[in-house]
């Protein structure tokens, strides 16, 4: 199983859709408080429609509290402040994939602490990011394809088996 975090987020709608991924990945949802919106708001589960229930969900009280109860090297820290594609990262069941809020990104601290943990998103000079629920499909499958390859996960009736493995 993959862990995508969400570092303060601000869009229901990205988080619910961002839930609804989730699920279908077979991933877990870590949010790090605070949130911009009630995580119980009609936008969160309207977007994660009938899925959300079904969300394997943490909710963290702040960024310290997480950052001290996981392991760091099974980080990956996405923005658009480092020149590694995430396509370049090596990434293992049990990873966490880390998105900073819609606004702010993640922390610039954070970030230089852990600068050989950042990846990013390749875009062309016209853009300045992507949206936070496309950047975290983007990430989560392409984890999901290295692992494929791997021999982590396989496929059994359309659907992915081995992911909770």
């Amino acid at each position: 199983m993959f862990n995508v975090v969400l570092f303060n987020p601000q869009i229901p709608p990205n988080t619910g859709n961002i839930g609804r991924l989730c699920v279908n990945a077979g991933a877990k949802l870590h949010i790090v408080k605070p949130i911009g919106f009630d995580i119980g708001e009609k936008a969160v589960k309207r977007a994660g429609l009938d899925y959300w229930y079904k969300l394997d969900l943490t909710v963290w009280e702040n960024t310290d509290d997480f950052l001290k109860n996981i392991n760091i090297d099974k980080c990956h820290f996405a923005t658009t402040k480092t020149d590694k594609p995430y396509f370049k990262a090596k990434f293992n069941m049990g990873d966490y994939i880390i998105f900073g809020s819609e606004t702010k990104g993640i922390d610039e601290n954070i970030l230089n602490k852990y600068k050989s943990r950042c990846i990013t998103i390749p875009m062309t000079k016209e853009g300045r990011s992507l949206n936070l629920a496309v950047s975290s499909g983007i990430v989560l499958y392409e984890a999901i394809r290295q692992n494929f390859i791997n021999g982590k996960l396989r496929m059994k009736n359309g659907k992915l088996t081995g992911i909770n493995e």
